[in-house]
């Protein structure tokens, strides 16, 4: 029974190599989703100030956008088992000595400040360097049912599961998620330690300045069209989603008059949808284009951001929420396949950081202008930027998509070669 389950969840075709990812990932999003809850309860529990507050936000989203390229660099050269394993280790020693301050209560909100920053650092460098493990050991053909596997585990655990155990252990003992975190990420690190990965780092005598690899990385991108329509298009859809998203609390409070718990049930719904459109992934795929696929998910979040600037009624807005949520895994999957498929092994970390880089930079201009946008002109006007800004980039984009349909065909482009240096 138990054989018969796993053959299920994880088909022998993806290898068993496959099979410590996804029980990595599984478990450190487990740890991750407790510090969801947990993260922003220990800060409010240190201070009213709204400032502080919402600098406990900003100091997570800043190191993606310090350090991203750099840890991309850093995973195209070294060892990616042992750099996962190496960050998972420091990340757990600096919660768990968080969670000893908390625990003796020395923790002053500089100190958890401090520490949040440092997780967040962590984090950029382990994600980036898991996401390009899964390429590696998984047959091209079966990408897309491997990343379906991970993005369900994110959704099941990390945005609907762990967030209220989170919360929970922090009512019961405010250092309790934090400790579990610690041996949660440590296990995690136990079951990529079991990987035997194929040869993927430059020796010694091939490697540049680091500068040169970052400006490799990002040249590959610039000249990969499928590749480039993807970055772009993450970035500019991310200035207007988060416009939007910036304000989403004051939207279900004030215009949806859903009350203190509405944000956590849109959060639930959209968690729900993505599930939903995550399960269904296999038989969309079979049946849409990967270029039909973008298109489409483009269109349904521009309409996504119209219908909420119409609405008032809270059980339309969640129908909205839950088909937005859907769209988003499904997208979020396609956009990792054509990726992984589309990029080699040597250069899959410095094209994964320049996408995180288009991620995390549109999420903080896009929260810029929605905070104005909504001061100036209420909780409605994101939405309406976002519909207008989207409608005027899918028009201009439409025709790039043909170039995703067949990423996997286009040439590696060669990058310039440095000075003293021949192309790689």
């Amino acid at each position: 029974m138990l054989r018969r389950t796993v053959e299920l969840l994880v088909p022998r075709r993806l290898g068993v190599p496959f099979r410590w990812v996804l029980a990595s990932s599984w478990t450190t999003n487990l740890a991750d989703g407790l510090v969801l809850a947990a993260g922003p309860l220990l800060v409010a529990s240190r201070t009213d100030d709204a400032f502080l507050v919402a600098l406990a936000a900003t100091v997570q989203w800043l190191p993606p956008l310090v350090f991203g390229l750099w840890a991309g660099a850093l995973t195209d050269r070294l060892d990616r088992r042992r750099l996962v394993i190496t960050v998972d280790v420091l990340r757990a020693l600096v919660v768990a000595a968080l969670a000893v301050a908390v625990a003796v209560d020395a923790a002053p909100i500089a100190l958890v400040l401090a520490a949040l920053f440092v997780l967040g650092t962590t984090e950029t460098f382990a994600d980036n360097a898991s996401s390009t493990l899964v390429p590696m050991l998984v047959h091209r053909d079966h990408l897309a049912a491997a990343n379906q596997r991970i993005q369900t585990g994110f959704l099941t655990v990390n945005q609907m599961a762990a967030p209220p155990i989170g919360a929970a252990m922090f009512a019961a003992g405010q250092a309790a998620p934090f400790a579990a975190y610690g041996v949660l990420v440590l296990a995690g690190a136990v079951l990529i330690s079991r990987l035997r990965l194929p040869p993927h780092g430059r020796a010694r005598a091939e490697r540049t300045h680091i500068r040169a690899d970052i400006a490799e990385g990002v040249r590959w991108v610039v000249h990969h069209a499928a590749v480039r329509t993807l970055v772009l298009t993450i970035l500019i859809f991310n200035v207007t989603f988060g416009a939007a998203w910036a304000v989403l609390v004051l939207y279900a409070r004030e215009h949806l008059g859903m009350g203190a718990v509405g944000f956590g049930v849109i959060t639930t719904v959209q968690a729900v949808g993505g599930l939903v459109g995550t399960s269904a992934y296999g038989w969309i795929t079979r049946r849409v284009s990967l270029a039909n696929l973008m298109r489409i998910g483009l269109v349904i979040e521009t309409l996504t951001h119209l219908a909420l600037a119409l609405t008032s009624t809270p059980w339309v807005a969640l129908v909205i929420f839950f088909v937005f949520g859907a769209h988003a895994f499904v997208w979020g999957t396609t956009s990792i396949t054509v990726r992984q498929r589309a990029v080699p092994t040597e250069l899959q970390g410095r094209v994964g950081s320049v996408n995180l880089v288009g991620v995390f930079g549109g999420l903080v201009i896009g929260s810029a202008i929605g905070g104005v946008l909504a001061r100036e002109w209420g909780v409605t006007a994101p939405f309406w930027f976002a519909f207008v800004g989207s409608t005027v980039f899918v028009v201009l984009i439409w025709g790039q998509l043909r170039h995703v349909a067949h990423a996997d065909e286009q040439p590696a482009p060669v990058a310039d070669a440095e000075p003293g240096h021949p192309p790689t």
